[in-house]
């Protein structure tokens, strides 16, 4: 699903996008100058490898991401720190934002139940 971000109003504007066996849930707003806040719920499962054994185990996900999507370069004028994504192109790709946030998540440290429940 492909957005263009000058069409982004201030009525939200809902997507629903599943991959394999995750939903990427939730809306894009304009919320001033080149910023479009984006507001989701990330739900469901992915294959991920544990950091203990290296055993492949499915990983839950239940996460609630917000960042905001500049429409161009962001300049940070009021020295606010914020989450952006910048788009160069005046579009985003949902299904990339979805890949890339279900990427960060995996890329943290996990371990899958017979790690976590070992003494050693």
């Amino acid at each position: 699903m492909k957005v263009i971000l000058r069409r982004v109003t201030k009525t939200p504007l809902d997507f629903d996008i599943k991959a394999n066996e995750i939903t990427f849930k939730g809306y894009l707003q304009y919320h001033g100058g080149k910023l479009i806040l984006l507001k989701a719920n990330l739900v469901g499962e992915t294959l991920n490898d544990c950091d203990v054994c290296a055993e492949e185990f499915k990983m839950s996900l239940d996460e609630k991401i917000e960042f905001f999507i500049s429409d161009g370069i962001y300049k940070d004028e009021n020295n606010i720190a914020l989450d952006v994504i910048e788009s160069f192109d005046g579009e985003v790709e949902m299904e990339e934002l979805l890949n890339s946030e279900v990427e960060l998540i995996r890329s943290d440290y996990h371990s899958c139940e017979n790690c976590k429940n070992s003494n050693t």
